[in-house]
């Protein structure tokens, strides 16, 4: 039987380890759990264990939990979301990971009643079957998304390409701490852009090395209770 606490447990403890050995403090690390797998009851269990922060990735998930557990945890919406999706989720979350256009913007500035802490979603890896904005245009995006006052850029978010291949895994997370600088060299009041959200289960420890300051946890800490990946 799955036991949630024993796996944050051990996530934590290896958040310290990683962290004292390179000289970081674990307290900037933040534990997002993805429960779009589990049930509301494995959802409620993560947080009887000290979990924080759920992320889902589709709004049907997220109204469904959101409806028992409510304010109980704070909620990340973490998966690509669509324009017309918007309204049924921004009164719920605290954060968007996947903001990567201007017509998602628009809708998210014009739904929400005060600033959304957002992560704009950067295609690192070049995959064509990943979402995100191009980091050559990052730049140019950062500010367009000035205009909106109810957009708070916090930070980056990306996912690396599921590999074997650790040398490239952490070149792309590195490729998206230098977008970091870049946005922050930029000085917007709207972009500090103090927070990287990247590394799940099978790369946590390569994101921390790298700066990661939120890791998206799903089988490794709350299981898979739908079959899904």
């Amino acid at each position: 039987m799955l036991d949630v606490q024993a796996n944050f447990n051990k996530i934590r403890q290896d958040i310290k380890q990683i962290c004292d050995r390179i000289g970081r403090n674990p307290e900037e690390i933040r534990v997002v759990a993805v429960t779009k797998y589990v049930s509301i009851q494995r959802a409620k269990e993560a947080i009887e264990a000290g979990v924080i922060h759920l992320g889902e990735n589709r709004d049907e998930g997220l109204s469904e939990k959101f409806q028992e557990l409510g304010d109980a945890a704070t909620w990340h919406f973490i998966g690509s979301l669509q324009t017309r999706k918007v309204k049924n989720i921004i009164d719920k979350v605290e954060y968007i990971h996947s903001l990567d256009r201007l017509s998602l913007a628009k809708e998210i500035n014009k739904r929400a009643e005060n600033p959304v802490k957002c992560f704009v979603q950067v295609n690192v890896s070049g995959e064509e079957s990943k979402h995100g904005c191009k980091p050559e245009e990052l730049e140019t995006f950062i500010k367009e998304l000035s205009l909106f006052t109810n957009i708070k850029v916090i930070g980056l978010m990306t996912m690396a390409p599921y590999t074997d291949n650790k040398d490239h895994i952490r070149q792309c997370f590195q490729l998206l701490k230098r977008c970091q600088k870049k946005v922050q060299a930029l000085e917007l009041s709207t972009a500090p852009c103090n927070e990287l959200s990247m590394g799940m289960s099978n790369d946590y420890e390569i994101a921390i090395e790298e700066g990661a300051t939120i890791i998206r946890i799903g089988t490794s800490l709350v299981g898979n209770e739908n079959g899904g990946g």
